[in-house]
């Protein structure tokens, strides 16, 4: 009986120590918005455009992206991954977004946005083209 109160005890301290830990991430504060941001290897640039409706939880968003490379010009024809999560709790995007469209002129529409939950998230895109591999990611508040 002791070893299972023992165990418990240890499971709830690495619980609470794991909670604590992801609470303690701090956003950046000078890096929030829509861009426009860099990529990490300065390959591409990002902006989203600026949705119709303020971003809010528990709706359905489709928002438009232009991606343009390291010159300034549009990027067609990429493959663009999306991913994100909120840092300060530790999950994922409760949805799969994706590339829908190619628009044109670096511009692409990702549908199945959702948040859960306001607060802190980061949009992460991964984009590929010939100028190479690399991701971009995007602050947001909800």
């Amino acid at each position: 009986m002791m070893k299972n109160k023992q165990l418990a005890a240890v499971i709830l301290t690495l619980l609470a120590t794991a909670a604590f830990s992801a609470c303690s991430i701090k956003p950046p504060a000078d890096q929030f918005g829509f861009g426009p941001r860099t990529s990490a290897q300065s390959r591409y640039t990002a902006t989203i455009e600026p949705p119709s409706q303020p971003l809010k939880p528990r709706r359905m968003l489709k928002v438009q992206v232009s991606i343009r490379d390291a010159g300034g010009r549009p990027v067609d024809g990429a493959t663009i991954d999306i991913d994100g999560g909120m840092p300060q709790h530790g999950h994922g995007l409760p949805t799969k977004p994706r590339v829908t469209r190619s628009l044109g002129d670096g511009r692409y529409e990702i549908d199945g946005l959702r948040f859960n939950m306001g607060g802190w998230w980061e949009l992460r895109l991964a984009v590929t083209s010939p100028a190479g591999a690399d991701r971009i990611t995007f602050n947001l508040q909800v």
